[in-house]
């Protein structure tokens, strides 16, 4: 046989160059890998990262369509998360925003695995299933595909079906690929040299999608969490209910519109996707001190109110008076007296009893500011005296008994004034003395009252410092912290001024006042219009309260008009000419 060193050469060189040629392949597809790993471990979006597996896979195989499902919640179907057909131009679910309604694959039907669909076929055997021509497959049932096919004019050849599966070696979701393609566009069976580098892939996607979704999960619960924190504390006075569900909707308003302001202060801010989530967590927790504020306090509708309304005690009181006036009436008939003389003078105590009862009744209530002369006259009709005929220190709980054992309580029949601040009524740091309440001046509450509600926001940064926020969500604190400070520095409980606080912070304040102002939920004031809310803010930007940058954003971006239309009754939402409200321009940051 004649030998040529030359033809041998030759052989040598293919062989080399092939070889070379599918080392720089797989080099090309490992690296292609390397990198696709490190995008899947970065991307935080699931839509886009399901659709990055999806299309990643689809361009290496030349796939005309794919479509990716991930096990339901039930553990019982494949749902269809993403498709994709090139050629008939469809795209659905993902980023889309296209819904796709088809029900999920069945994985089980009457107990026992559905094996005759490619897909949960997969997922039962956990092994790749490479299909180069349906029509001619007998394992599963594509008779839905054909009818498709019939139906778009279309021809689903190729399938390459592959599960993904996690660390823990379940299956969490299926990637199926359709039709691969040559480069005449013609329909081919899927390579099995690439095969292998597709099930890398998913293995890399299932990873990623199994860290993504439990990071998902654990946001869903710290979400219920917040949200169940809110409604508690909402739920806890019914007088408040909803306040802090609705800050969030008018902070969260105010924000966007900055985000997308290019003016001023606004011009250089901006939010990441974490930011967001960060003023989101600050924005429901800012008022979870509330929750160790007792429910009377939070609830004072009237000066003597504590766990229940103690003007019905006075009242009983007037009573009694009342009745001793018609006993002496009596006596003074049976003792010969003139009786119409006797009767007038009943009537006229009658008449000044009712009197003062109407006038304490209204003291009560907290409606109208209380001036001096009206305190005086407090006083004075509190200095009458009823008689006590039965013992005071029976009948009380535990702890009342304990309480009352180390004061000096007078027995039975004992000399009462109408209206008292007695040793009993000092309980802790309150004073529940009824002279001490009916006098204050305005509202409702006591000077420690207040204080107990100002503190809330004290036990909301305490709560809040305590928790162990990650980096990305630092300043959770500051930002649901200093809703009740001001700009110049008056406010509470840090006294802040506004170049020390965050905008978000500041943001909070604005949302936190016009809520409260326009909340037709509070027991101690009429629910205010739109336009008088406006009113009294455009006062608190001119005395340094809140932010005048921000309140003119709020006014013009028309952050409040949403919120009213959304959240307030159609009587408050009265004619506003937002140019009224406009701080005046030496107010504005320039």
């Amino acid at each position: 046989m004649y030998y040529d060193r030359r033809d041998s050469d030759r052989d040598e060189g293919d062989d080399r160059r092939k070889t070379d040629v599918g080392r720089r392949s797989s080099e090309k597809f490992f690296y292609r890998l390397v990198d696709l790993g490190i995008a899947l471990s970065a991307e935080k979006n699931l839509n886009r990262l399901l659709e990055m597996i999806l299309l990643e896979a689809k361009e290496i195989t030349h796939a005309d369509g794919g479509t990716l499902y991930l096990v339901n919640d039930k553990a019982d179907g494949l749902s269809f998360e993403i498709m994709r057909t090139d050629s008939l131009d469809i795209a659905m679910g993902g980023t889309t925003g296209v819904d796709i309604t088809f029900p999920p694959v069945p994985l089980y039907r009457d107990g026992e695995p559905n094996l005759n669909n490619v897909a949960s076929a997969v997922y039962h055997a956990k092994k790749a299933s490479n299909i180069p021509d349906a029509y001619e497959d007998h394992d599963y049932d594509f008779s839905g595909t054909k009818a498709f096919d019939a139906n778009m004019g279309f021809r689903s050849k190729s399938f390459l079906t592959v599960p993904m599966i996690n660390n823990d070696d379940e299956v969490i979701g299926v990637l199926q690929l359709i039709n691969s393609r040559d480069e005449e566009g013609e329909s081919i069976p899927f390579s099995r040299s690439l095969q292998p580098i597709i099930q890398a892939l998913t293995s890399q996607a299932a990873v990623a999608l199994e860290n993504q979704q439990l990071i998902q999960a654990q946001r869903k619960l710290w979400d219920s969490l917040l949200q169940m924190l809110a409604s508690s504390i909402d739920d806890k006075s019914p007088y408040t209910g909803g306040h802090c569900q609705r800050v969030p909707e008018i902070t969260k308003d105010l924000a966007r519109v900055a985000c997308e302001s290019d003016d001023g202060i606004f011009a250089d801010f901006d939010l990441t996707e974490d930011q967001w989530y960060e003023l989101h967590v600050a924005c429901w927790l800012h008022d979870c001190g509330k929750i160790t504020t007792p429910e009377y306090v939070v609830d004072k509708a009237s000066k003597l109110e504590t766990i229940y309304n103690r003007v019905h005690e006075i009242r009983t009181r007037f009573e009694v008076l009342l009745r001793d006036a018609e006993i002496v009436y009596l006596k003074r008939c049976l003792a010969g007296e003139d009786e119409a003389q006797a009767k007038a003078d009943y009537e006229a105590e009658k008449i000044r009893l009712k009197e003062e009862w109407d006038f304490v009744a209204k003291a009560n209530v907290g409606g109208e500011f209380m001036d001096d002369a009206d305190i005086v006259r407090l006083q004075e009709i509190g200095a009458q005296e009823w008689t006590r005929s039965f013992d005071s220190t029976l009948g009380l709980s535990p702890v009342e008994n304990m309480r009352v054992k180390e004061l000096n309580i007078p027995a039975a029949p004992a000399i009462e004034k109408l209206l008292d601040d007695k040793v009993e009524h000092k309980v802790d740091k309150y004073n529940l003395g009824e002279l001490y309440n009916l006098a204050i001046q305005r509202g409702t509450l006591t000077a420690e009252e207040r204080e107990t509600i100002n503190d809330h926001i004290v036990v909301t940064i305490k709560m809040l410092e305590q928790l162990p926020f990650p980096k990305k969500m630092q300043r959770v604190p500051e930002y649901a912290g200093g809703h009740h400070e001001k700009m110049d520095g008056s406010g509470y409980p840090n006294g802040l001024k506004k170049e020390d606080m965050s905008l978000p912070a500041r943001m909070m304040a604005i949302a936190d006042i016009f809520e409260a102002l326009t909340a037709a939920d509070r027991p101690y004031k009429k629910a205010k219009t739109v336009s008088e809310s406006l009113k009294i803010m455009t006062f608190m930007v001119k005395d340094q309260h809140i932010d005048p940058d921000l309140f003119k954003l709020f006014l013009e971006a028309g952050v409040w008009k949403r919120y009213a239309d959304t959240f307030l009754r159609p009587d408050q939402i009265d004619d506003v000419n937002v140019a009224d409200f406009i701080p005046d321009d030496k107010y504005l940051t320039h």
